[in-house]
């Protein structure tokens, strides 16, 4: 892999990760073909970054001669059975993904982060602490930022990688081992993509399955999936729990603690965490479980942890208006993601829902409402099938909007003094959106908007 000089390298797709691949090719120096479903036109700013590594390009298409070909590194978000992968398979060409290939060619320590949901948090947070503890650490991957764009800092020994992993990135690795992995939790999801649930576990589980003793491998002890998935692990096990005394991390009363089998040492108390939710507790035990691993002092551990506020579009505080608490969770992207978000919140709640169908049931959502939706605001393509579930549970409160404007308009209308407005679509957002940081940032100025109006 580390020879790549003169051979000719596929990159699908001319996202972020594609745009980070392509650099990284060109310093090794591969000779460069890139292909995408966008036309020049709509990939002008991209197209413009990257056309000086090129040997050539096929934009508009994906149909292309492969016979020159020697390896394909795929977008995580294309799926596997497209002809043009039937076809690289069918020549014998091998299609990885970013993550697969920083793995071949680098030297650093790879901490990688998964799960359905709290995978973001867990990874921006893990980066932090170990901020706090090492110099060279870097944040990529599901994250926003390319793996590949690193490349130099691959190579470097005393580098630390902490990595999201998406189910479509690691569906694309072979031999790729990170020191330490964890799951956050399994919940169905991305099923019009995966096929069915197994699959998308099978994807979720290769995040261990080259991990050796050696390793470290970290679950959700609570998470009824993935202690099913026990004996396929054989790297050291560790577990976090809110409920069980576990060898890792628990809560033990009003305190966060760490278990090494031997002694249970308080990491911090649990009034002393600033962000909401019970999601959050299990996002930060996985990560001081990490840290612990890794060997990171506790005291370190617990000062990230007792100033760390959250990220972006993830139960994200906006405002307060007339009394109103406006909440971002665009990236609640699936329905557990956004139960959880319900769960995190206190009610009275006018929920924003709807968006890229994918694929699930909306049952469960109307069944967590627990009396504490007042409203339902539905935008996007899933708009219909979300009204008709809550129906047939004989929730009837509920609103079908056009776009973000009115569905911010419509939940202040319905609201009064000590409601909580959250955006938590259940939903991917590309019926109406490019990403759901384009959409989160849409209900932000839309709310922002309301203060102005007050203030005219």
């Amino acid at each position: 892999m580390k020879k790549l000089k003169g051979k000719r390298v596929l990159v699908t797709g001319l996202g972020i990760s594609g745009i980070a691949a392509v650099k990284a090719l060109a310093k090794l120096g591969a000779e460069i073909v890139v292909t995408d479903m966008k036309t020049e036109d709509e990939l002008k700013k991209e197209y413009e970054e990257i056309k000086g590594y090129l040997s050539d390009s096929f934009l508009g298409t994906n149909d292309i001669d492969l016979s020159n070909i020697d390896l394909i590194l795929k977008s995580p978000g294309m799926p596997l059975d497209l002809e043009i992968f039937n076809k690289a398979r069918d020549n014998g060409i091998e299609i990885i993904s970013d993550i697969e290939f920083a793995y071949r060619i680098s030297n650093s320590k790879f901490i990688c982060i998964t799960g359905t949901n709290g995978k973001t948090t867990s990874t921006i947070l893990a980066g932090e602490v170990f901020k706090e503890a090492y110099d060279k650490v870097h944040i990529v991957g599901n994250v926003g930022v390319g793996i590949l764009s690193k490349i130099e800092e691959l190579k470097d020994e005393e580098s630390i990688f902490i990595i999201e992993a998406s189910s479509f990135q690691l569906e694309s690795t072979k031999d790729f081992k990170p020191y330490i992995s964890l799951i956050t939790n399994i919940t169905p999801d991305h099923l019009n993509w995966h096929g069915n649930y197994q699959n998308y576990i099978k994807s979720k589980s290769k995040i261990f399955k080259n991990q050796s003793k050696d390793d470290f491998t970290i679950i959700n002890y609570d998470d009824e999936v993935l202690r099913g998935l026990e004996t396929e692990i054989e790297s050291k096990l560790l577990y976090f729990s809110h409920d069980k005394k576990v060898k890792g991390v628990y809560i033990d009363e009003k305190s966060i603690v760490y278990y090494d089998g031997n002694i249970i040492e308080e990491i911090l108390k649990l009034e002393d965490i600033i962000l909401p939710g019970k999601h959050n507790l299990e996002n930060i035990m996985g990560v001081i479980a990490i840290a612990k691993a890794y060997g990171i002092e506790s005291s370190k551990i617990r000062k990230v942890i007792e100033n760390f506020k959250g990220v972006e579009h993830r139960l994200e505080f906006v405002d307060e208006i007339d009394q109103i608490k406006y909440y971002n969770d665009s990236k609640g992207t699936n329905i557990d993601s956004t139960i959880k978000a319900i769960e995190g919140l206190e009610g009275p709640i006018n929920l924003i829902a709807g968006g890229k169908d994918k694929g699930g049931e909306f049952d469960e959502l109307i069944k967590a409402f627990n009396g504490k939706i007042d409203s339902l605001i539905l935008i996007g393509e899933t708009a219909e099938r979300i009204e008709k579930t809550a129906r047939e549970y004989g929730f009837n409160k509920i609103f079908r909007v056009n776009n973000m404007k009115e569905a911010v308009l419509k939940a202040r209308e319905k609201a009064k003094s000590g409601f909580t407005v959250l955006l938590s679509p259940a939903c991917a957002s590309w019926d109406m959106y490019d990403s759901y940081e384009i959409r989160g940032r849409d209900f932000k100025e839309n709310v922002k908007s309301l203060k102005v109006k007050d203030n005219a």
